[in-house]
């Protein structure tokens, strides 16, 4: 692989939510300096309600090997646990043993970038405390306890055996316990107002156990995700999205460790590339998001001032969570930006803009999953050149939010499927350029 094959590369950073699938088919396969970061829910697998029912396509999980060292997922899930992506895994297999041997785990950062696993499984909290993990253990049972008490003062709006939504509910992550209210929004669908309560007490849910935190000496270990969100008010502190009638807003609620943000995780990652490359990590061995500054600006003046420019790799952000409202008119206008996937790929494009390197952000339209609260991108045939081509006309944003600063170049229309199969193609093509240099 060489570095020749750029010519394609530069034109397509340059576009915007380019359906253009064969120019970024080239980059995968021949750039060799090349750093994927890629989300997962919604991305190689669809979303669903219910997070036990996620599968994910056992031939797209062989095909990441072919980027090995070039690949990494950086996720808001857990590698561990019974709803981890490990297990979705090994139940596609069918073997635990099978999976470690193959090496076929998922390298990269989850619980927002606490929580390192690498190709054998071997899973790592860099920086977390014990008092920490400790502390966590203990809020699926709060969250399974706080829905139990909704249920039963909402008793007549929601009807009948309520455990197995509780159950499905109160995700047990190890280093994010969540409250995921899929399948409360699909029984309240129709009761928005009761949703919408049931929002606002997770939302407290969330606040006493950080009050609650603090008491015990932990008062800097936390925060609060929301997805999808509205963005974050003055404060950073993350705006939940109440749901409207056709529309579930947030759905997630995770307790997750502070500096677990995924901007913070593509500098870990980077770090981890250089690492493997060079010998030497920039940052240290032993960096952690904990560690890194908290605003993009400041991430950028982090990996200039640290990052060798000439072993810079060309990186790859790729998600499904960005959302944008706008709100009024005129002087009353107020934008919201938000999508957990947001941040770490506008920092993806700004540092390609900043080093000059032409990064590029992919986006995968997740509108078709179960999960009814992400907006379709839509298209249209348009006469260019004399020919009748699809044409992106909507994005996943608000169309009257004209001047957003995350500009998305690529997007699979196609959802996870259509994903799934393209990074099965331009595997097997690396694997044949590999296998054709060797030859030489």
């Amino acid at each position: 692989m060489t570095a020749s094959h750029t010519a394609p590369h530069l034109l397509l950073h340059e576009m915007a939510l380019s359906l253009d699938i064969d120019k970024l088919a080239n980059i995968f396969a021949n750039v060799e300096n090349l750093l994927i970061i890629q989300d997962l829910d919604g991305v190689c697998m669809g979303l669903v309600k219910d997070p036990l029912s996620r599968q994910m396509d056992l031939d797209y999980v062989r095909a990441t090997k072919a980027f090995d060292g070039h690949f990494f997922v950086l996720t808001n899930g857990e590698h561990l646990g019974q709803r981890g992506v490990n297990r979705i895994i090994e139940k596609v297999t069918q073997s635990a043993i099978y999976t470690r041997q193959e090496r076929l785990y998922l390298p990269g950062l989850a619980a927002g970038g606490v929580q390192w696993q690498d190709r054998d499984g071997e899973v790592s909290h860099p920086g977390v405390s014990e008092a920490e993990m400790t502390f966590l253990q203990e809020v699926p049972q709060r969250i399974r306890h706080c829905l139990q008490e909704f249920c039963q003062a909402h008793e007549t709006e929601i009807p009948g055996e309520v455990q197995h939504l509780i159950e499905a509910a109160a995700l047990d992550n190890v280093a994010s316990p969540t409250a995921n209210l899929n399948v409360f929004y699909e029984r309240l669908r129709d009761r928005t107002s009761t949703y919408v309560a049931l929002q606002e007490r997770m939302q407290g849910l969330m606040e006493d156990l950080l009050a609650d935190a603090a008491k015990q000496g932990l008062e800097d270990s936390f925060f609060v995700h929301y997805a999808p969100n509205l963005g974050r008010d003055e404060q950073g502190m993350e705006i939940v999205r109440f749901a409207k009638p056709g529309d579930s807003g947030t759905t997630d609620f995770q307790f997750m460790i502070r500096g677990a943000i995924k901007e913070a995780g593509v500098v870990a990652l980077l770090n981890r590339y250089y690492h493997r490359r060079t010998g030497t990590a920039p940052l240290g061995e032993d960096f952690s998001v904990r560690q890194a500054p908290k605003q993009e600006e400041e991430l950028l003046d982090l990996v200039q001032a640290k990052f060798d420019p000439q072993i810079m790799p060309t990186i790859i952000g790729v998600g499904d969570t960005v959302n944008s409202t706008v709100e009024g008119e005129g002087d009353e206008r107020t934008v919201r930006r938000g999508g957990s996937d947001r941040n770490f790929l506008q920092l993806i494009q700004n540092l390609g803009r900043r080093l000059n390197k032409g990064n590029l952000t992919v986006y995968v339209d997740s509108s078709g999953g179960e999960v009814k609260n992400r907006k379709a991108v839509e298209v249209e045939l348009q006469e260019r050149n004399g020919k009748e081509v699809p044409v992106v006309v909507s994005g996943p944003g608000d169309d009257r939010d004209t001047e957003d600063p995350l500009t998305l170049n690529v997007v699979f229309r196609g959802g996870h499927e259509q994903y799934s199969q393209f990074f099965q193609t331009v595997a097997e093509a690396r694997r044949e350029i590999s296998r054709n240099q060797g030859l030489r």
